[in-house]
């Protein structure tokens, strides 16, 4: 991934059906506001902001069995996500989708791997979150439908009528590499267990250090000839340096960790697109959460320690 005639497209996605926690459909123009698009020029990519999208009016009809909240809106948002989408990726840019809660990958992802099945190459995903976000309206405690994200891009039946045409070209499960996780329902442990998702729980990254399973889906991307989604959602990070988010975790990635993840990202070429989610503004510090995803995102573009001003803090 190189800034020389690489155009990047920005979209706001402002869902937050998908989560209890209000607030996150603020996280687009936040990401704006701690300066994402100025940042990424100033780096010498060409910027693109579509805006901020919203669904057309729900199906009234809509159903779908199971603890499945705001289930017809879901269904909306998804199916206008992916149609703008689609419309980046045809424009031949590399698309940042800023959201909103994660609820929005179920659009993001079927419209990438849409893309990737045409141009005949696996979509591999990279899940950086605190949450597997694997289940389906039977297992689901909450009914949350952010929870339900992943379960839903890999084409598992009982989300199917989310997807308006059907799902065409599901995510291969075993395509799907967790980084972060730390709270997963048993149920849902099952799904992942006969799926065979690659799930990285924090206790691993403890013993064996976040290169290493970073590295083997690295290497199988590359062999495999095949695009890579980044799905970055706030609470990979801990809550100690990114508080901004209505579901924290404790123990999560540290500040280092997630740099080193990002610069290891940029420096393999690999990344085809990227979602930034679950902002919520209204539960911050002063934007310092805002601020870091836009940092991690430089790093991600190829802004190394050495190009990074000193900033000033003061008590």
């Amino acid at each position: 991934m190189t800034n020389q005639h690489l155009s990047i497209a920005l979209l706001g996605i402002p869902l937050q059906e998908g989560t209890h926690e209000k607030g996150c459909l603020m996280g687009p123009d936040a990401l704006r506001t701690a300066g994402l698009a100025q940042m990424l020029h100033s780096m010498g990519y060409d910027i693109h902001d579509y805006g901020n999208i919203a669904p057309k009016e729900t199906d009234p009809d809509f159903k779908i069995a199971g603890n499945a909240l705001n289930a017809a809106d879901i269904a909306a948002w998804t199916k206008a996500i992916q149609k703008q989408a689609s419309q980046m990726l045809q424009d031949g840019h590399f698309p940042v989708f800023m959201g909103g809660d994660h609820a929005l990958s179920m659009g993001t992802v079927a419209a990438l791997s849409h893309h990737a099945a045409e141009k005949q190459r696996p979509l591999y995903v990279l899940w950086l979150d605190a949450h597997s976000d694997f289940n389906i309206p039977q297992t689901s405690q909450s009914g949350n439908m952010h929870g339900m994200s992943v379960a839903a891009f890999c084409g598992l039946p009982e989300l199917a009528n989310i997807f308006s045409p059907a799902l065409a070209n599901p995510v291969d499960p075993t395509h799907v590499h967790m980084i972060g996780i730390r709270s997963v329902d048993e149920q849902e442990r099952q799904l992942l267990k006969k799926y065979q998702a690659h799930v990285n729980d924090m206790r691993l990254i403890d013993e064996i250090g976040i290169m290493r399973p970073l590295h083997t889906l690295l290497e199988e991307v590359r062999n495999k000839n095949g695009l890579l989604h980044v799905s970055l959602d706030v609470d990979f990070l801990d809550p100690s340096i990114a508080p901004a988010v209505g579901t924290t975790v404790p123990g999560g990635a540290t500040f280092r960790e997630a740099h080193l993840v990002m610069e290891m990202l940029h420096e393999s070429a690999l990344v085809s697109s990227l979602d930034l989610v679950e902002l919520n503004p209204f539960l911050d510090e002063r934007g310092k959460t805002a601020e870091l995803l836009t940092d991690l995102t430089a790093s991600l573009f190829g802004r190394t320690i050495l190009d990074r001003p000193t900033r000033h803090h003061f008590r």
